[in-house]
């Protein structure tokens, strides 16, 4: 099945180590997942959708041990688990409404040290999509930096209080 240069990029820039904790948000059908799961030897992919259908794609798409799959919104999702990276690739929640309730859930998620990477592939209007991704995590205790490579765009942030 053919990966979305996207998702390689995303997952590229998302840097996984070995041991690392990664939740992703808005899994799709599990192929940054997978992408995510190869690189990892102790560490764990968690992904979930809102999406049945999707999650159930991904499920069996992905067969790591090391991957688990959960029906659930950002918002709404319950577990423990603190993330050392926290991924989204074109979930525009960040920059079509304020995603306040979504950041604050992130920031209980994110394991001391943890980053988020919001990724897209806008069709155009990157800058002001870059904009509005990293006014809205400053706005909401953020530190946020930009990166642009072509056609994508990739906004990284850690919670700036603890």
């Amino acid at each position: 099945m053919t990966v979305p240069e996207r998702l390689r990029w995303a997952v590229d820039r998302l840097d996984v180590r070995p041991g690392d904790r990664v939740l992703e948000v808005g899994c799709g059908g599990g192929v940054a997942a997978e992408l995510i799961a190869a690189r990892l030897e102790t560490g764990t992919i968690t992904a979930i959708d809102r999406s049945a259908t999707q999650i159930d794609r991904a499920r069996k798409r992905v067969t790591s041990p090391r991957a688990a799959f959960h029906v659930a919104a950002l918002e709404d999702y319950v577990t423990d688990e603190r993330y050392d990276k926290i991924l989204a690739v074109n979930v525009n929640l960040f920059w079509v409404r304020s995603p306040a309730r979504e950041l604050d859930r992130i920031r209980e998620l994110l394991a001391p040290g943890g980053a988020l990477s919001i990724c897209y592939e806008p069709p155009g209007r990157t800058e002001e999509i870059a904009g509005k991704v990293t006014g809205a995590l400053t706005e909401n205790g953020y530190t946020a930096t930009a990166l642009v490579e072509g056609p994508f765009l990739c906004v990284r942030a850690r919670p700036s209080t603890p």
